[in-house]
């Protein structure tokens, strides 16, 4: 175990204490040298309003692609398992997008969203609808930014459903048929809860990811229009590079890191009850 002892303390816990010690401290110029200030940090985070904007937005955020990214990706997951021709191909272009780095996907979708020269506005140019500014007005910049997440990882979600999908012994479909059991039956009271182990994994990883996001931000929107596309990591980049306030945003962090660790044992606690590992 040392040497995963040594890198876990090296990148993950020295960096969180450090963090989190950085946190209580004021920031420091040439002038006025950084001193402990306790939670002042926190305090200024909770007087914030930008920073209760950019909590909304995550969880809005969060509250759509986590979802729908683990339904379409169990739904191509299952076509991409069932014995049709050309699985091969399928799979090959549901896992694409996901091998595509963050900058170039979202290169890929600002082409589509672009104002009168993009696919979307040609596409709605064609049945006589006007343009669109989908980055540039703060009612659709987030719901823009939340398709190409949708996109970006169905397909990798779908991997680990289609390798949990051929794990299951095909005797338990030729039991389910001799008993009559229609396909929805069998994957409703059968293939769903065998997935139960995959989807607990996948929902924790969309969890994190889902406070993690800041490639295709800087690229598509930059947080804006008026904050309305700005998420937490976005934000905690801004107060350290931009505004140079590390402590802030260390507190900040910290108190992601929280959320994440209490949500993430509330997910193990209710759905572990309901999870089949054999």
């Amino acid at each position: 175990m040392s040497p995963a002892l040594v890198l876990m303390s090296t990148f993950a816990f020295y960096p969180s204490l450090a963090t989190l010690w950085a946190s209580f401290f004021s920031r420091g110029t040439r002038r006025r040298p950084s001193e402990f200030i306790g939670l002042g940090n926190y305090q200024s985070l909770f007087d914030d309003p930008t920073f209760w904007l950019v909590v909304k937005n995550n969880l809005a955020y969060a509250a759509v692609t986590i979802p729908v990214s683990m339904g379409i990706a169990l739904v191509m997951a299952l076509w991409a398992n069932a014995k049709i021709p050309g699985t091969s191909f399928l799979r090959t272009a549901y896992f694409t997008p996901t091998v595509l780095p963050m900058i170039a996907a979202a290169n890929i979708w600002l082409f589509f969203y672009t104002p009168d020269i993009g696919v979307l506005d040609q596409l709605l140019g064609l049945f006589g609808l006007g343009s669109m500014n989908w980055l540039g007005r703060p009612e659709t910049a987030l719901w823009a930014v939340c398709i190409v997440t949708i996109w970006k990882e169905a397909g990798f979600f779908m991997i680990f459903y289609l390798a949990a999908l051929q794990t299951i012994p095909p005797e338990l479909k030729e039991a389910a048929d001799i008993e009559g059991a229609s396909r929805a039956t069998y994957t409703r009271r059968i293939v769903l809860p065998l997935l139960m182990p995959t989807t607990l994994f996948i929902l924790v990883n969309a969890l994190i990811n889902s406070v993690k996001l800041i490639d295709h931000l800087f690229i598509l929107t930059k947080g804006g229009p008026s904050d309305a596309s700005k998420l937490i990591l976005y934000y905690i980049w801004e107060l350290s590079f931009a505004y140079f306030d590390s402590p802030m945003a260390s507190a900040a962090t910290v108190l992601i890191l929280i959320a994440l660790g209490i949500v993430a044992a509330l997910q193990f606690g209710l759905l572990d009850r309901r999870t089949h590992y054999q």
